[in-house]
């Protein structure tokens, strides 16, 4: 009984440590430091809007628009658009839903919902709906690499490299895929697969400021804070190295905090003998 326990208190501190790394890199790509490029989810993808400094300017412009003609397709893509880089994420998925509905073959469209959902934790539902967005005989990378990320947070890495194995087939050495492909190696603790996926990412001229971010994430994972310092420190101007440094800090610390809770928890405590 005593060695069943000792299994469960370790499989419950696997699970404590990826659910924190999940959490980690849930806020590395859902929050901005200073000057970094909007990133809403894991997917990696480009800028869709054009972002003011007010994103709730944005907002009300994209939604009067929308008002004025709520069967635009395209009005109601950037107005989704729109709340999603504002963090308005249920608004976005309600307004691309319907939108969907009136226009249920419009690919861009379903694309948008799909990562809308995705940004709101319905991770399956933008799974299927990712799907109907492109086709097997035209796929699109964006679309592929988007899929694997949801997988991702469905546990399923696997399959999700499969996704960006594919993605990569179609756009090789993309950055924004390597960088997907290495937070998904960050999820099944292969830190090292995970940093030699970064860096290959961060070699590229089109790499933004995500992929070096994730890069410091692996490398200070690892307990190399200087390096990963660094690395989000490079050729920023001082404040906004500073807040980076910052921000990474609070990053791990809070990988620090999750892991030590769950240490502390004794083995009798965790389960049920049967």
């Amino acid at each position: 009984m005593l060695q069943q326990l000792r299994r469960q208190g370790r499989s419950a501190r696997l699970l404590a440590f990826t659910a924190s790394c999940a959490t980690l890199l849930l806020a590395l790509c859902g929050c901005q430091t200073a000057g970094a490029p909007d990133i809403t989810g894991s997917l990696g993808e480009t800028t869709e809007t054009s972002h003011a400094a007010d994103p709730r300017r944005e907002v009300e412009s994209c939604r009067d628009r929308f008002r004025a003609n709520p069967n635009d397709a395209d009005a109601a893509l950037q107005y989704g658009q729109a709340l999603r880089a504002a963090g308005q994420r249920s608004q976005a998925v309600a307004v691309l839903e319907q939108a969907t509905i009136a226009h249920p073959n419009n690919k861009a469209l379903l694309a948008g919902y799909g990562r809308a959902l995705a940004d709101n934790g319905n991770f399956q539902q933008a799974f299927d709906v990712l799907g109907n967005a492109h086709s097997p005989d035209d796929p699109d990378w964006r679309i592929l690499s988007a899929q694997g990320t949801v997988l991702d947070q469905l546990g399923r890495h696997d399959e999700a490299r499969q996704y960006y194995a594919s993605a990569l087939r179609i756009k090789p050495d993309e950055p924004s895929v390597l960088s997907n492909l290495g937070l998904s190696y960050i999820l099944s603790k292969d830190l090292p697969k995970a940093e030699e996926t970064l860096r290959r990412a961060n070699e590229s001229a089109d790499a933004d400021l995500r992929v070096r971010q994730n890069l410091a994430l692996v490398v200070g994972l690892q307990g190399r804070l200087a390096e990963a310092e660094s690395i989000v420190k490079a050729d920023r101007p001082a404040e906004e190295a500073a807040a980076n440094v910052a921000y990474l800090r609070r990053l791990l610390a809070r990988k620090e905090n999750a892991t030590a809770q769950v240490d502390k928890i004794p083995v009798a405590a965790v389960g049920h003998p049967d």
